[in-house]
Order: C-alpha cells, then structure tokens, then sequence
C-alpha cells in the first residue's frame, strides 16, 4: 500500500500549473497549450493589424437604415445614454451635449463671402467655425466625410479628409458618433471642390475638427419622401421647420408683414401699446368670448376679443396715435380662415375720419405688398396649389361699393330706408329676400344678422382689394352714424379673394348715444345672440370725459399672410394652430392623472 502511496505522490510532483485556466497538467500538456495560444495571439495581431488599415465601416450602415424609427431611437438613446454616462464618471471624456461652441460665421454670409471661389480654390490661413444640422451624411473611403449642412435656411457642404485632423485616429474618434440630424460645429477653412469628374466644384468647409453639439435621438424622414402630411406637419412644426424651407420661408414673410406694419406707424408717430388679455366684460366686438375663473378674485373673466375699448380710452387720456398688435381669442368655429386665436393690428387716430383711413389702408397695403413680393401683383390659389389661380392687384386706387346700393342690384329688390331697417318690418322684409334667394342664416334671426349673410353676396365678388361701406347702424354699435344718410354709419370693411381682411369705422364718441347702443346689444343677446356685446360701464364712463373725433381701424395679420404666402389654409401661417390633442398629449395627460390620484392616496 505504501508503495502505490509514493507513486502516486511521485506522479502529482511532476505535474505543472497551468497559470491560465488554474489547472496541474502534465508537461507536454503544457507545453501543447502555451503554443496554441501564442499561434493564436499571432493570428489575433494580424486580425487587428489589417482591421487597422482597412476601410472605416460607417456607424451609419446599411442596417440603420433598414430599422425602424422605435428601433433607431431606442438604440441611438442608448448609444448617447452611455456616452452621457462615460462622461458623468469622466468629465474629460466625450459629452454629447457640451455647453459652447463659438461660430464665427453663419451659414449664409458664409456662402455670401466665399461663393466666388474658383474651382479647387482653397484658402487654409481662413479659419471659420459653421455649425447647423446634418442633412446628408455620405463616406468616400475611409478617410473622407462629406455632410450637408444646414444652418439659417441654406445648406453648404463640410468636406472632412483625415489629412486634415491631427491624425487617422482623431478623424475616427471626430466622426464615429455622428448622425443624419445631429447638431454639429464644425471649424476649417473655406474653399471649393475639384471634382474628378469635372464641373465647377461646390463651397464647402474644409473641416480640421468637427463636433457634437447636440444628437438627434429620432430618425429624420428621407429627403424622397419628405415630411408632406399636412397634419403631423401641423403636430411636430419643428419637424416641419427642419424638413421643409418652405415652411420656414412662409414665416418669415408673416414676419416681414409685422415689421411693416409696426414700422408704417411708428414713422407716423403712432405709439405701440399693450392692452389686458384677461377682461371683466368682453367687449370691442361682436364675437363669443372664452371664460375663465380668477381663484383670488373669485371672479368670472373672459379672454379679450378685441382690444378697441382700451385703445379709445387711452385716446380720451390724450395719447392720440396708439397701435397694438397682438393675440385675440375667439370661442367660435374652426375653418379654413378661422382659428380661436389669431394676429390683429388695430390704430387709433384722433382727428381723422373713416376717410381719412381708408387712404391709409391703400397706402399701407399697396406698400407693404410691393416691398415684400417685389410687386403690386401676388398670385393666389383658394382651393391649394392645383386649383384656380386667382392675380390679386393691391396697387391703389381701390374699389369701393356702398352696401345697400349694391344689395339692391343683386337682389333686385328696394331696400327700406336706412333710418326703418332696425324695424320688424323690415325684418320681415328680409326674411322674405332669403327665401326667395334660397339664403339660409342661422338663428336667431336678428335684422343684423340677416343683412350680414346678405352681404356675403357682395364679399364673394370681391377678389382685387375692395371697401364696402354704408353699413347700417344696427350691425355696428361702436361706429358714428353717418353724416348723411340716416340710418347708416361710418364704416368700411376691406375684402380680398371673398375674405375680409380689414375693418374701420369713424369712432362713435357721443356716450349717450354708445349706452344706448350697448342697451340694444344687450336685448339682442337676451334674444338668443351670444356674439352680441354686453354693456362696458368703465368705457361709457371714459367717454364722459370727451373721446376726439377719432378714426379706429383693426386688420387680421393672419389672413394677409396667407394672401402674401398663397396658403388657402389659416393654419399654414400659425406656427402652432389650435388641434385636437393627438395620442401622446392624451397619454402624458393620463399618466399625470394616475401620478396625481396615486400621490394623493
């Protein structure tokens, strides 16, 4: 027994530890081991040596494309999440999201100043910094990136060549995490291509560096197909300002027509005023108001309509030229010209009658056209793109029809006179020329609200700029009855493709004669007509110190950026119109409410 013991013991001595896997074999077993993991590690170093000098595979391959957009966000948040993470532990690693990056020249005036290059022109003492968002993202090989970028509207192209960086590896790291709609900047020098096939050569940036300033988690759509739906357009307008120059050149126009306007008065000597959202009476037109509650108040208030009331009263003050453009709110109906909030302009003038404002719209109107279109002439499409074009001439002078002459044509018929047409005779009167006419009007049919739709006759042959003046008092309680006719007041409404687009009055400023009217308003909305205005004591009161003789006037800013920008919808011209909430509004909604209901419990 004690002999096998020493064999044994003789044996385990001459086995050898093997110092990778922990084992004791045998020496040849050893031996057999180490050389297959040093051919291996040979084989390795090859491996890493030819992938060194091989062809960059882009991160942005094949199979990216082939995802999803779920797919692509959920790995592209991950990817930037371990980057942020990396770079919370080491602060000197990448940060996708830094806090700087200087730009020395926008994309435009880059183009502007270097477009005259020539061809494979180069100017490497320049140095410029650029920066905008990735819209194309092309390799050539290895070491060459071309993106284009985009910045202010306009593209230029950035050409990265790894001769260009401080080295083959600082390219790599520069470009292995950038994405088609990243935010990059970029510095380099400027200059043009030349291309091997011939052709002038593009401007581009040369860049030295290129940096993430921000990562685009989603998928952008393809440049083939676009971002083209109308309402996910409406839903996402920052995808829509990105995808779409037009979306954005649209805006700047509406733009254009506000710093007209605001520069047309103010070098009249006009004063631009702000005026109260939130009102106790909702009043300076005839329209249904939004409510709402103020909690310290405890009070029932209305978000303003129209800021007219305010503005005559600062003119009773003694400031005798105030403009304001701002937001109104409606609760009416949505429509292809109607939002419940929306852009108006409104002036006050002391001494000045609607005469003397109807010169101005001309003036105003006819200008502004010419110096943002280039032209007094601006074609319009009412029905989109493929329908009926329409030439619409703002150049001066324009048409004027007085309404009830006009109304008389049409409908063949005399109308009563303008001192009888708040009668119930004349009521019926209408009632009849609408039935004969196959008119409908919704209730409750009030005589103002029946010649109202009347009236729509005379908009709808309005397509060139045209007045209609000679409303009758009834439909317009904040206007100076006419000095002429009876019956009658001093207003005009401007009309342009059928919409109006501008509304003046000479100013009523005899307070007895404004309570009164007020008054009737009043029976009018006891009557059913919740468009109808309530009584404004403060504004009565303000007119018992003296009103001037006083031309008032208001314009929708909306509509005159759909004229200037051939958009047949309202929406088009509002960055953000007013929508039904999609999906993911409700769902944060929902999940706020069970957030709530479960902290409360």
């Amino acid at each position: 027994m004690s002999d096998q013991v020493d064999q044994v013991t003789e044996e385990v001595q001459k086995l050898y530890l093997d110092e990778v896997t922990g084992e004791k074999v045998s020496k040849s077993e050893l031996k057999k081991r180490q050389k297959l993991r040093q051919r291996d590690a040979q084989k390795a170093e090859k491996a890493a040596k030819a992938a060194a000098t091989a062809p960059k595979v882009s991160k942005k391959s094949k199979g990216d494309e082939d995802l999803t957009p779920n797919q692509y966000f959920e790995i592209r948040s991950r990817q930037v999440n371990e980057l942020r993470e990396a770079n919370n532990q080491d602060p000197t690693s990448f940060n996708p999201y830094p806090h700087k990056f200087q730009v020395s020249i926008k994309i435009p005036e880059f183009i502007g100043k270097y477009s005259h290059l020539t061809r494979g022109e180069t100017l490497p003492e320049v140095e410029v910094s650029v920066s905008g968002r990735i819209m194309v993202k092309r390799e050539a090989g290895s070491k060459l990136r071309f993106y284009g970028l985009k910045g202010d509207g306009v593209q230029v192209q950035i050409m990265a060549q790894a001769q260009d960086a401080e080295s083959v590896e600082a390219f790599e790291k520069m470009h292995e995490h950038l994405r088609r709609g990243d935010i990059i900047g970029v510095t380099g020098y400027p200059g043009k291509t030349a291309p091997a096939k011939g052709g002038e050569g593009e401007l581009s940036v040369f860049a030295k560096s290129v940096q993430l300033l921000t990562p685009c988690l989603h998928m952008l759509p393809t440049e083939h197909f676009g971002f083209k739906d109308q309402e996910a357009r409406y839903r996402k307008r920052y995808l829509d300002l990105i995808m779409n120059d037009s979306t954005r050149d649209r805006f700047k126009v509406r733009s254009k027509i506000i710093s007209y306007i605001r520069r047309f008065f103010d070098e009249r000597d006009f004063i631009e005023v702000e005026t109260p959202i939130l009102n106790v009476v909702a009043g300076g037109a005839t329209a249904k108001p939004f409510t709402t509650h103020h909690n310290d108040l405890n009070m029932e208030m209305f978000m303003r309509i129209a800021p007219e009331l305010f503005l005559k009263e600062l003119v009773v003050g003694g400031m005798e030229r105030v403009y304001e453009i701002g937001r109104q709110f409606r609760n009416e109906g949505i429509d292809m010209t109607h939002n419940p909030e929306f852009t108006t302009c409104e002036f006050y003038q002391a001494y000045a009658d609607v005469y003397d404002l109807m010169d101005m719209t001309e003036l105003l109107f006819s200008e502004m056209v010419k110096e943002i279109t280039g032209d007094y002439v601006v074609k319009y499409h009412p029905d989109g793109p493929q329908g009926k074009e329409l030439s619409l001439d703002f150049s001066r002078p324009w048409k004027r029809i007085n309404m009830i002459e006009e109304l008389e044509k049409i409908y063949n018929v005399k109308f009563p006179a303008g001192e009888e047409l708040h009668t119930e005779e004349t009521g019926e009167f209408l009632k009849k020329v609408m039935k004969d006419n196959n008119i409908d009007c919704p209730p409750p049919l009030t005589n103002a609200r029946m010649l109202d739709r009347l009236v729509g006759d005379l908009e709808d042959s309005s397509i060139n700029p045209t007045f209609i003046f000679g409303h009758p008092q009834m439909m317009s309680p904040l206007a100076k009855k006419d000095r002429n006719i009876p019956g009658l007041c001093e207003r005009f409404e401007v009309f342009v493709a059928t919409k109006e687009i501008c509304n003046a009055y000479t100013e009523l400023n005899d307070p007895f004669d404004q309570r009164a009217r007020f008054e009737e308003q009043a029976r009018q909305k006891a009557q059913g007509d919740d468009e109808a205005q309530m009584v404004d004591e403060t504004f009565c009161n303000a007119l018992e110190y003296g009103l001037p003789p006083t031309g008032g006037w208001g314009c929708g800013i909306d509509r005159i950026a759909m004229f200037l920008t051939d958009s047949n919808t309202i929406r088009e011209v509002l960055l953000f119109p007013t929508l039904k909430p999609d999906a993911l509004v409700i769902k944060g909604e929902e999940a706020f409410a069970d957030l709530n209901a479960h902290t409360n419990n």
